[in-house]
């Protein structure tokens, strides 16, 4: 905390520069998108853009906050920043690879164990739903999220805030942007967060979700002449936790337990990241190189059980680095024909190591009530399998390289008001695994015996796997001042992967076998999952009917076609682990509709999304859920936001805004046989702010109907679990623009 306090002052001591609005070099401004367009009103994708000023507004502090606000769009939070998964249109996935891209000042993130932090000092957050494969390539078969932080060239000055509320919460920004000569600017800012929690476990005593994070950036942007410009941002978060606020659901009556597991949950992360921007403005074209580093350790330590009983515990540590790098050459907008070409590639290198401890009960219950039940019917009950220690470890490691190249061109026609394109994105990569799984018991057969025999259980070798992936994108579109309307169609990419959380359930096999005499060889050919692709095809509509501008109406109505859909698969029983497998063909529809309306000092933001997702074949063991909707993804997303600035004398504030905004959720199918769900939920929020001069302050509010809901369903060793929703927040914030 005292380096936090040192650099507030420090950043306040600075000295002011003049504040510039935005930054233009020559026709082309230096802070615009790579690859999409800053306007949205001829493209032919939907998209939702909140600035700074109403994330800021609305108390956004995270992605996850923009679920609803977002139309289809749903990031559920499902007990730690670790676990960030998200669905758009029907589509998403609790572990693994991820069905939206994420890309940071141009940079891509590698890992969506990094999608969830705090968003502070941003300039904008765009989200793009539909298949961005052929720009983005792995992992945007749902979308984009492009997050750009505040410019040093577009904004300068100094900005603190301190907020509090209650759950003990705090969080506390300081930072400095300043802009020298006309050509260089510079910005360093912190970022400090802090909760008790709001969940109480009551077996351990004390809420299991609060945690502090922190966060610093730094950011230099240099105007090289005419025809140069070089932006660098480095940024280094710290966050630690607890979480996984689970209850224990009881299918006899439908009541949930309270949060009760004796272990110790908690997640800590350490992430850098750099990334350095190069940009070359040509008389047609801008040429750019965006290279990025990305450095992540990450620990998680869990009560797997969610119970009070000694089962067993798991962590998770994991060291990541990762290495992009891309070349885009981009013609400017200014003639009939338009085209871009890029280049691609990438190296990520994961050292994982995932030890799950079985304790007395989960050796009782997992292990050895299954052996002896096959002593005794084989040899009798003379004979009883025991361990001498009442626990034991099964090790995980792994080393996992992953590197991929891609090339891809998009080519653009204007004839009048039609506009044509068309892209092709061709897309290798190539994932390794090493693997070493062990353990050690110590054993006896006979009751009457006093010497335990060691045994030692191994499952050791490598495996792979590759992709070559031909994603092409097509879409028409007719516009003119109005407006436009459009179609398209674009195939979508999510790569695969490794189930490396099924290495415990494969030695746990060897290991019972071994005791029994009748060790299995392991067939690691279950631990490769392939990639996931889908044909998206949308219509829709950006309209602007009125001439003022102050009636924006966007639409569209899509239909996605999925193969080789990624599912996470339970095995039935009391088996503790899971694995991703391409089991499922299926299919979503639905619409999208966003209204922003300006009236005076009053503005109206409402979006509506519906989403049929369904399997159109599954067949997992013995059940078969053709014809089930899809899980954990919402049917319908609703939001309607008004920001009203009151008139009130100028002696009094400078400007007074009142924001009340609300959002539904659901209905959310939680399994797939469709026997559980959570229904249809409404969340209230508001903010009143008061400014004047360089001072603001303001109160809000989330949840004001203090509404109970749940967020993440699962199911573990034959036992059901919730994650329940935040409840009531309430606090104040003082922002200080100097």
């Amino acid at each position: 905390m005292g380096i936090f306090i040192t650099t507030i002052f420090a950043l306040l001591l600075s000295p002011s520069v003049e504040l510039l609005d935005s930054v233009m070099l020559q026709t082309v401004d230096v802070v615009s998108s790579l690859k999409l367009d800053d306007d949205d009103s001829r493209s032919t994708y939907l998209s939702t853009t909140l600035d700074r000023g109403q994330l800021e507004g609305r108390q956004v502090y995270s992605v996850k906050e923009l679920s609803a606000i977002v139309p289809n769009f749903y990031q559920p939070d499902y007990g730690s920043r670790m676990t960030s998964s998200i669905y758009v249109r029907g589509f998403g996935s609790r572990i693994d690879q991820p069905v939206v891209g994420m890309n940071i000042d141009e940079m891509p993130v590698m890992n969506k164990n990094n999608y969830d932090f705090d968003l502070f000092d941003i300039d904008r957050v765009q989200v793009v739903r539909g298949a961005q494969s052929a720009l983005y390539g792995r992992n945007t078969s749902g979308g984009a999220i492009n997050i750009y932080t505040l410019s040093p060239l577009k904004f300068q000055g100094k900005r603190l805030m301190l907020e509090y509320g209650n759950g003990n919460s705090m969080r506390a920004k300081a930072a400095h942007y300043a802009r020298y000569g006309g050509k260089l600017g510079w910005s360093a800012s912190v970022n400090y967060s802090h909760s008790d929690g709001y969940f109480l476990n009551h077996e351990r005593g004390g809420n299991c979700d609060g945690g502090d994070n922190l966060a610093v950036r730094l950011r230099a942007q240099y105007l090289v002449g005419d025809k140069w410009s070089v932006d660098n941002s480095f940024s280094a978060g710290y966050t630690d936790e607890g979480g996984w606020a689970y209850r224990a659901y009881n299918t006899d009556d439908g009541t949930l337990a309270p949060v009760a597991y004796n272990d110790e949950c908690s997640y800590r992360r350490f992430a850098i990241s750099n990334g350095l921007l190069i940009k070359h403005y040509l008389d047609w074209a801008t040429l750019s190189s965006s290279t990025g580093y990305q450095y992540m350790d990450d620990r998680m330590d869990l009560d797997n059980d969610f119970l009070p009983l000694d089962y067993f515990s798991m962590g998770q540590y994991q060291k990541e680095h990762s290495i992009t790098q891309e070349f885009v050459l981009r013609s400017h907008d200014t003639g009939d024909f338009s085209f871009m070409a890029g280049l691609f590639g990438f190296y990520k290198h994961s050292d994982m190591s995932a030890p799950v401890c079985f304790k007395q009960y989960g050796i009782d219950n997992l292990i050895l009530k299954n052996a002896n039940d096959y002593y005794y019917h084989l040899l009798g009950p003379d004979r009883e399998l025991s361990f001498e220690d009442d626990n034991f470890v099964i090790n995980d490691d792994f080393a996992i390289p992953t590197y991929g190249a891609a090339a891809y061109l998009q080519l653009g026609y204007r004839l009048g008001g039609l506009d044509i394109s068309g892209g092709l994105r061709v897309d290798y990569e190539r994932s390794e695994m090493d693997y070493d799984s062990r353990a050690s018991v110590y054993y006896k057969t006979y009751i009457s015996h006093e010497v335990y025999t060691p045994l030692h259980t191994v499952f050791k070798g490598d495996n792979s796997t590759d992709a070559l992936e031909l994603l092409p994108s097509l879409s028409l579109s007719y516009g003119g001042d109005w407006g436009n309307v459009y179609a398209s169609v674009r195939r979508g990419f999510k790569a695969g992967g490794f189930n490396t959380q099924l290495f415990s359930d494969i030695l746990q096999s060897k290991l019972a076998g071994a005791l029994i005499g009748n060790e299995q060889d392991a067939d690691a050919s279950s631990t490769v999952y392939e990639p996931e692709t889908s044909w998206n095809y949308e219509i829709g509509t950006h309209l602007s009917p009125l001439s003022d501008g102050s009636l924006g109406v966007t639409a569209a109505l899509f239909y996605i076609d999925c193969r080789n859909q990624q599912l996470t698969v339970f095995p039935k029983g009391m088996s503790t682990g899971r694995m991703m497998s391409n089991a499922g063909e299926s299919f979503s529809y639905g619409a999208e509709l966003a209204v922003k309306y300006s009236i005076g000092r009053v503005v109206i933001d409402a979006a509506y999304g519906y989403t049929h997702a369904e399997f159109k074949k599954y067949v997992s063991g013995t059940s078969d859920y053709s014809g089930k909707r899809l899980p954990f993804a919402p049917r319908e997303t609703v939001s309607a936001n008004v920001s009203w600035r009151l008139p009130v004398p100028e002696r009094f504030a400078s400007s007074l805004l009142f924001n009340v905004g609300w959002k539904g959720i659901g209905h959310i199918y939680w399994n797939e046989e469709n026997s559980l769900g959570q229904s249809f939920y409404g969340l209230l929020s508001a903010s009143l702010m008061w400014e004047k001069g360089h001072f603001a302050a303001s109160v809000w509010g989330k949840n004001l109907l203090d509404e109970e809901y749940n967020t993440f369903y699962f199911r573990s060793i034959g036992n059901d679990f919730f994650a329940q929703g935040k409840p009531l927040q309430v606090g104040v914030s003082l922002h200080v623009n100097l």
